[in-house]
């Protein structure tokens, strides 16, 4: 059974996104230089329904061949939510960080982080989020989901919470206030599960995602319909705090830019969000770019965001 977040721990990840990272300043630490003593913290989003380990065994084979190649010596580790990494990043305790676009924006805009790669699959960095409904609850379009149980990601989740709850809101329904209820599900593939088991009616999550979910079979697509598909979304990106030393930047980014012609990394082992196979990553990426995908998320709104939050709170 699928379990709300808590009102204080959703709010904390809510007001994370916009606002608390007032701190980013003043760095906890300085920034480390990937010598041996002092290797580069990087710190990942936790996976679409996977395990720390395998988060970490998701990334490993790219970092392992780059510091085969560079020297640069490593420590990843997985941050429990999304709002943990991104603070993180502020702290001054992480030195790369990987996250979706709506988690990176705000933390670029405080000064804690610059685009560092992006994975490449079918030649472009882009993704989809969508809309998803099960067969049988009567949903045919977004308007439909007024007085519908409504499923969605981490606060601070792109594809499973800015981006779907931006849509709704286009289409002039307000989960806060239309929602016949708002479960939290925390990650794409309990949005996904939540569906499956009747916990609700429709949710938001990464077409990716579930593609996942229908290959491992955890849920049966005859029983789930596409409702919406969004615009195309920048890929999450890894991101690097700008107190890393030049020197270090530069050698990271020729690194991941050759990433899956380096020594002993097979085709197999470039993946990204979710352990997704991708083709490559690229560094030739722009910050306004990126900017240019705020527009899909200035809908949500920190106001937005918290009676969300409240919404799920309501028993």
């Amino acid at each position: 059974m699928f379990r709300k977040h808590s009102i204080k721990a959703a709010v904390v990840a809510a007001i994370a996104s916009v606002g608390l990272l007032a701190a980013a300043g003043a760095s906890a630490q300085s920034q480390h230089d990937g010598s041996a003593s002092r290797p580069l913290r990087v710190i990942l989003v936790p996976a679409d329904g996977g395990t720390e380990d395998g988060t970490k065994k998701d990334f490993q084979p790219i970092f392992d061949a780059i510091s085969r190649a560079t020297g640069l010596k490593f420590d990843i580790k997985v941050g429990q939510t999304y709002g943990a990494v991104m603070e993180a990043q502020c702290a001054g305790t992480a030195d790369i960080a990987f996250y979706g676009p709506a988690s990176y924006l705000p933390v670029h805009k405080k000064g804690c982080a610059n685009l560092l790669a992006l994975a490449v699959n079918h030649g472009q960095s882009v993704y989809y989020s969508g809309i998803f409904a099960r067969a049988d609850a009567g949903i045919e379009k977004i308007t439909d989901l007024k007085g519908k149980r409504v499923a969605l990601g981490d606060v601070n989740s792109t594809s499973s919470f800015a981006v779907p709850v931006a849509m709704m809101l286009q289409q002039g329904v307000d989960p806060a206030r239309d929602a016949a209820a708002v479960n939290l599900a925390g990650s794409h593939a309990n949005v996904l599960k939540a569906l499956a088991e009747g916990v609700a009616d429709a949710g938001g999550a990464s077409f990716d995602s579930f593609e996942k979910a229908v290959n491992q079979k955890a849920i049966d697509p005859s029983r789930i319909k596409i409702v919406a598909k969004s615009a195309p979304i920048p890929y999450p990106p890894l991101a690097i705090h700008p107190g890393v030393p030049a020197a270090v930047q530069a050698k990271l980014r020729q690194a991941f830019e050759n990433a899956h012609t380096l020594p002993g990394v097979t085709p197999d082992q470039i993946r990204g969000y979710g352990g997704a196979k991708v083709e490559r990553y690229t560094t030739k990426v722009s910050e306004e770019e990126m900017a240019a995908a705020a527009k899909l998320f200035e809908l949500v709104t920190a106001d937005v965001k918290q009676a969300i939050v409240r919404k799920a709170g309501m028993r």
